[in-house]
């Protein structure tokens, strides 16, 4: 930073501000919602803060919805499975198209990108008919399945770059000692690469939690495997909606993504900075 001018740190500060302004707010306004009574949300002109302030929301919201609790286990389930399965599968993935020569990588690798541009909506139909035939419509699976799918281009773009950190001079000393590519996989790459497996998989775990509404609502209607973006719905009564209750459930739910994020705080910031520079 002591290359920058006084001006340019203001500059610099103020951006990041306002940045985070954006980023922030809705959070905030999401909390400052949950503590006001529900007859006071819409009252003109709009007040900042008020006395009538009070968490009576985060008691009431688990007698509108009792089987709130269900919902958000049932994200975090559902989320964990999809982290799980999706980083099992582009482990390997990765770590060849980092490191093997085969007929069309190139290719592959850009059908695995224009996979990402298509939104879930676009395959509802054909996804329903396939989870129709195979009986997984109202289960877990109904939701963790696409989730895979559409995560594992993603997770591969991601964790590609950090295999392609690691030198190759250390997996030739293996080939040497008669190691193979699973041994070196397992025993040299992947400890190496524990940095970005971290980003990798939080980021799949954060877009894993975030799809599942879509999901949800198409492929099951039984309410003991609703995730919660699906349950938050029961705060919409046919006469009214209960704003207050359904942001407190919201943030409630939001929690268990801001725990993942302060754990693992050290070694995101690690593995963001390991794979944003090249040797």
């Amino acid at each position: 930073m002591d290359k920058y001018s006084k001006v340019q740190l203001v500059l610099i500060y103020s951006g990041i501000a306002i940045f985070l302004t954006f980023i922030l707010l809705p959070f905030f306004e999401m909390f400052m919602t949950s503590l006001r009574p529900l007859d006071h949300l819409f009252r003109a002109p709009y007040q900042f803060w008020s006395d009538d302030f009070s968490f009576e929301a985060y008691h009431k919201m688990w007698e509108t919805v009792p089987l709130l609790g269900r919902y958000i286990w049932n994200s975090i389930y559902i989320s964990s499975m999809v982290t799980l399965i999706t980083m099992i599968l582009i482990i390997p993935a990765a770590y060849a198209f980092a490191r093997l020569d085969f007929p069309l990588k190139n290719v592959t690798l850009s059908m695995f990108l224009g996979v990402n541009m298509f939104t879930g909506a676009v395959l509802l139909i054909p996804l329903y008919r396939v989870l129709r035939i195979l009986g997984l419509l109202n289960t877990y699976w109904a939701m963790i399945i696409p989730g895979v799918a559409f995560l594992i281009p993603t997770g591969i773009w991601l964790l590609k770059p950090y295999f392609e950190k690691i030198p190759r001079e250390l997996e030739e000393a293996a080939f040497v000692d008669g190691a193979g590519r699973l041994y070196m996989l397992g025993r040299i790459i992947l400890p190496l690469s524990t940095p970005g497996l971290i980003v990798v998989g939080v980021a799949v775990f954060i877009g894993a939690y975030a799809q599942q509404f879509l999901f949800a609502i198409t492929f099951n209607q039984t309410r003991e495997y609703q995730p919660l973006p699906a349950g938050l719905y029961e705060f919409i009564g046919y006469q009214t909606v209960t704003w207050n209750e359904m942001m407190a459930a919201a943030l409630v739910g939001v929690l268990p993504v801001m725990f993942v994020f302060l754990f693992l705080q050290k070694y995101l910031v690690a593995g963001l900075t390991a794979g944003a520079v090249k040797d």
